[in-house]
């Protein structure tokens, strides 16, 4: 189904439909791969489609039982925020983020790597990167590699990782998977819903509580 871009009333509040959902939304802070907030990102919230949401909360129900919260790093993401990315990489000086987000790779092989996507599956509002904290210690499980983190290690069937590592990363994907969430091949914090309610639409309104009131 095609929507208007900025036509909001097919999404909720994550926090909404999960209270109990741990928000870090590092778009909205300056500790990202650019080191500014992103354009786009007016709150430190997390919007999703009801569909996704609701599958989400599936997610959720599961990973409660057995002692973990979902913590989500991000969400919907607007137009305006890949547009942001974009001209980033155009930027061939700034490059102040490098040693904690892409230490190993040239700039300019970001996007060409398929690290940075010039359409975001995030921006048709059913894409979330998340990880899983464990309720007893209080900590995130040890994926291997941070979010948003570019290189082969964060790639989810990389092996040169321990083996308590890569079963964190296995026990977040099945039940992603079991949930109807498909995996993104480079990273292991990246699901989308597989029956996504608007495959064709590239939303961009901003992510705020108001977009959800218009």
């Amino acid at each position: 189904m095609r929507k208007d871009p900025h036509d909001a009333s097919g999404f909720v509040l994550l926090s909404d439909m999960i209270p109990h959902v741990v928000q870090e939304i590092r778009y909205f802070t300056t500790y990202n791969f650019i080191g500014d907030r992103i354009d786009g990102y007016e709150e430190p919230i997390a919007l999703l489609t009801k569909e996704a949401a609701r599958a989400l909360k599936a997610v959720s129900s599961e990973m409660m039982v057995k002692g973990f919260r979902l913590k989500i790093y991000d969400a919907y993401r607007p137009e305006t925020a890949v547009r942001h990315f974009i001209l980033w990489g155009l930027e061939d000086g700034d490059v102040r983020m490098k040693p904690f987000f892409y230490p190993d790779l040239d700039k300019e092989l970001l996007f060409s790597s398929g690290y940075i996507a010039r359409r975001s599956s995030h921006s048709r509002g059913s894409t979330v990167d998340l990880t899983l904290l464990d309720m007893m210690t209080g900590k995130e499980l040890d994926m291997g590699s941070p979010f948003d983190f570019f290189g082969d290690v964060s790639h989810p069937d990389y092996r040169g990782i321990t083996p308590e590592q890569f079963d964190n990363r296995m026990f977040l994907r099945e039940a992603m998977l079991r949930n109807g969430f498909v995996p993104f091949d480079t990273e292991w914090w990246h699901f989308t819903l597989r029956d996504e309610p608007y495959p064709d639409t590239y939303f961009d309104f901003p992510v705020t509580m108001d977009s959800l009131r218009k």
